[in-house]
């Protein structure tokens, strides 16, 4: 499947809230102070920054997108199951991060 199709599918399952978040995205929801309803507007203006469809518990990938109110948010997600499963939720921030959408070098 190409990143085309897998972020459709992805917003697809976020649309209808087929979704479930692991207890570590529900921490870093918490600890950062961020909504779901943030989450799902995210995903529904994303785009697909890193893609990991080898990974050992999946395929998965690295959404990035903007909320409402425009923060950024990264959301690593399952892209090939029938539930949309956030594994994490973040806001990118340095030092990890240059910009949004831009890794520090290692």
């Amino acid at each position: 499947m190409n990143l085309e199709n897998i972020l459709t599918h992805i917003e697809k399952l976020a649309r209808s809230e087929t979704i479930r978040l692991t207890q570590h995205a529900q921490q870093e929801m918490v600890e950062e102070n961020i909504t779901l309803d943030e989450v799902l507007q995210s995903i529904s203006n994303g785009q697909i920054l890193e893609n990991y469809p080898e990974h050992k518990r999946g395929s998965c990938c690295l959404v990035y997108g903007v909320s409402h109110d425009g923060r950024p948010m990264h959301i690593v997600c399952t892209s090939g199951d029938p539930i949309l499963i956030i594994i994490t939720v973040y806001e990118p921030k340095a030092p990890k991060w240059l910009s949004p959408t831009q890794r520090r070098p290692r």
